[in-house]
């Protein structure tokens, strides 16, 4: 009866250590998470910003960000392992170990006359017949009784002092840490054991497995649903253009399950004569297009309306059985999108190469969501490809105040960029009509805007040039600067309700062919994770080229240095194609700002496959080279891309400045990057 009395005092225990084998590391990752989290919160400080909200650390959002579900599971947990080290230690406190010099009161070493009056004295107070509770006589019998036997008796003295207990040497016992009641086999109790034994060792982990596998096969590894990806997939075409990617993005899954109410019919009407002009209905037939418009599903045309209300800025004016849905359109919209980015770049020729047009639309999407600008905005105006959208991410910008600076020779982004601060102090406050708070938020948000620089280089390791099939290594450095001297910070979007980290998405691709020869995702935010790559990739590198370990340090050494400076390696590898001379273009490309994107002219001659070992080297030529069949190319672009030029398509103006420039020979490019505006004004 003792042994299972103590087996059943060691379940508390048992639980306790079961429970604090994964609720310990899992609660030390998420608070490292969220020390990491708050490292990276460099965000913009301008008054839009402020007055959005979402960086106000105020306690009601504080509690609301702290209340998810996980958080407070977690709590819980925490509550009932410490209600549990509270009961183990006054349970300790119970069992106590048997001493019998302080059952007698006596310090050890005492005589046998001491024993024996220490023994009459608690005796008095006791012995059954002095005291009659039933308490103090189960205490006399089982503790004073047999302390005095165990100092008084030779044997049960020698069994003390030797083997820490009056009746010798203890056996090792073995029992199970479960409740009482269910160690009671003999009673009703066993079938309780059996159950719990089926339902803690078979049950559990089969619920836990089935609920796991019936997630991982609904969603990818980025939480976005397969059929999603499956219909991304078979919708996007070579030559979509940036204003019908709209239609592709809107068709995932998860934006099927919003529901579609019937009190939603009216506010969305309201909203679609508000966005209408966004949707490039054709007037002629506008009765038409929109009658076949409010045919689609309920669920696109609500999501398209949603998207098109925060391109436009027209989110204050939905009701609130909207709004709901509207944050949970935006808050899937990052993650979808780089989904569908990967669906434009992934490999579909026979050479393995993605579509150029679609991924810089999707980028341009991405842009003009996170920064609340419409599509039309992107419209080439005057002397900028990329139109008014720029202006409009400014704090205080508005269409009538682009106007006004147009007049003073201001056409381009770059032209406001490259003026002094008290140039631009002067220009906002005179011609604008802005205050002073005002043109100080102007300054903050250009202070935060990226300026992006590449190194790029295209060799066949190892040997002296390329020849056809031979696995090319693209190795490029891609440099970003801000005036703030920040690296890694949050873009300026006070109209998107959420947190969002900028990406960039380089890209090496010839923009005559529409062919993506090779894409990586480029990260500023986390500095330590870049390290790591970078140390590794090089490594791998010059070990295969057969660099001894000093050389390789070294290397490391520069590598490191060179992120820490605010640099991201992009290191990959493609199979050269048929012999040929290619003018390739390397993009570095923004998913949260308009007007940082950058482009560099690469030019590679693929030679000859030769049976012999020597190789034959990279001819350098000046001058764009016509390759076979781009007139006809880009005639058939044109015909098909009529909406809206998007700021990354072959024109003219690019055609003269990649002339009068000339293209990089031997595959290589040392900091000479423009950007669109650039080709813009010089086009002009």
């Amino acid at each position: 009866m003792a042994a299972s009395e103590e087996n059943s005092a060691l379940f508390p225990i048992f639980i306790l250590t079961i429970m604090a084998l994964p609720l310990v590391p899992y609660t030390i990752l998420k608070l490292c998470r969220a020390a990491s989290k708050k490292t990276k919160s460099i965000h913009c400080h301008c008054s839009e910003c402020s007055r959005s909200g979402k960086y106000r650390k105020s306690i009601f959002n504080q509690i609301s960000n702290f209340s998810t579900c996980s958080n407070l599971t977690l709590i819980l947990l925490w509550v009932i392992m410490i209600v549990l080290i509270y009961y183990i230690k006054n349970m300790s406190r119970e069992i106590q170990v048997f001493e019998p010099f302080s059952i007698l009161g006596l310090e050890p070493g005492a005589s046998d006359s001491e024993i024996k009056k220490a023994y009459r004295r608690i005796s008095i107070q006791y012995h059954p017949d002095k005291n009659p509770d039933p308490v103090a006589n189960k205490y006399f019998v089982e503790y004073i009784s047999k302390a005095y036997q165990a100092l008084t008796d030779p044997i049960s003295r020698e069994n003390f002092e030797k083997y820490g207990h009056p009746d010798g040497r203890q056996g090792f016992q073995m029992g199970i840490a479960l409740p009482q009641f269910l160690l009671d086999i003999d009673g009703a109790s066993g079938g309780i054991l059996l159950l719990w034994i089926v339902g803690v060792c078979i049950l559990l982990p089969l619920v836990i497995a089935v609920v796991y596998l019936s997630r991982s096969s609904k969603y990818t590894g980025n939480y976005v649903m397969h059929q999603t990806l499956s219909a991304y997939y078979y919708l996007m075409k070579p030559s979509l253009a940036p204003s019908k990617v709209m239609d592709v993005f809107v068709k995932a899954a998860e934006y099927m399950e919003i529901p579609v109410r019937r009190t939603d019919t009216e506010p969305l009407q309201k909203l679609f004569m508000l966005v209408r002009s966004e949707l490039n209905l054709d007037l002629k037939n506008i009765k038409q297009e929109q009658t076949k418009f409010w045919k689609q599903h309920p669920a696109l045309v609500k999501t398209e309306l949603l998207i098109l209300a925060q391109l436009t800025r027209e989110s204050a004016t939905l009701p609130p059985s909207l709004q709901g849905d509207f944050r949970r359109v935006l808050e899937l919209a990052p993650r979808l999108l780089e989904e569908l980015m990967k669906m434009a770049v992934i490999p579909r020729t026979a050479q393995g190469h993605g579509w150029l047009r679609p991924a810089t639309g999707v980028v341009e999407l991405s842009q003009c969501i996170i920064q609340a600008v419409p599509l039309s905005a992107r419209k080439a105006t005057g002397g900028s490809a990329e139109g008014i959208a720029p202006f409009l991410q400014l704090p205080h910008f508005s269409e009538a105040v682009i106007k006004k600076i147009g007049r003073k020779k201001v056409r381009t982004f770059q032209d406001l960029q490259d003026m002094s601060l008290q140039e631009r102090a002067e220009l906002l406050a005179q011609v604008a009509g802005f205050s002073p708070a005002e043109v100080q938020d102007v300054e903050m948000v250009l202070e935060t805007m990226p300026s992006i620089a590449m190194e790029v280089t295209c060799e066949t390791e190892g040997e002296e040039g390329i020849q056809e099939g031979d696995i090319v290594t693209v190795h490029a450095w891609v440099s970003l600067k801000r005036v703030n001297g920040l690296i890694g910070a949050l873009p300026h979007a006070p109209h998107y309700p959420f947190h969002k980290e900028e990406n960039f998405w380089f890209l090496l691709a010839d923009p005559v062919l529409n062919n993506v020869w090779f894409s990586q995702k480029v990260s500023f935010m986390d500095e330590a994770a870049a390290m790591t790559s970078a140390s590794k990739s090089i490594e791998e590198t010059m070990e295969g080229s057969g660099a001894n370990v000093k050389e390789t340090s070294l290397a490391i050494r520069e590598a490191v240095e060179k992120v820490k400076s605010g640099s991201r390696l992009v290191m990959g590898k493609f199979q050269a194609p048929a012999e040929g001379n290619y003018n390739l273009t390397c993009y570095c490309l923004c998913d949260s700002w308009i007007g940082c994107d950058r482009k560099t002219n690469l030019k590679v001659k693929i030679l000859k496959r030769t049976r012999a070992g020597t190789r034959g080297g990279l001819i350098a030529e000046e001058g764009p080279i016509t390759e076979d069949g781009v007139e006809e190319e880009e005639e058939n672009e044109e015909e098909e891309y009529d909406d809206y030029e998007s700021e990354y398509s072959e024109d003219e103006a690019d055609e003269q400045d990649l002339k009068k420039k000339g293209l990089a020979a031997n595959g290589v490019i040392h900091k000479q990057d423009s950007s669109s505006e650039d080709s813009g004004t010089d086009g002009e």
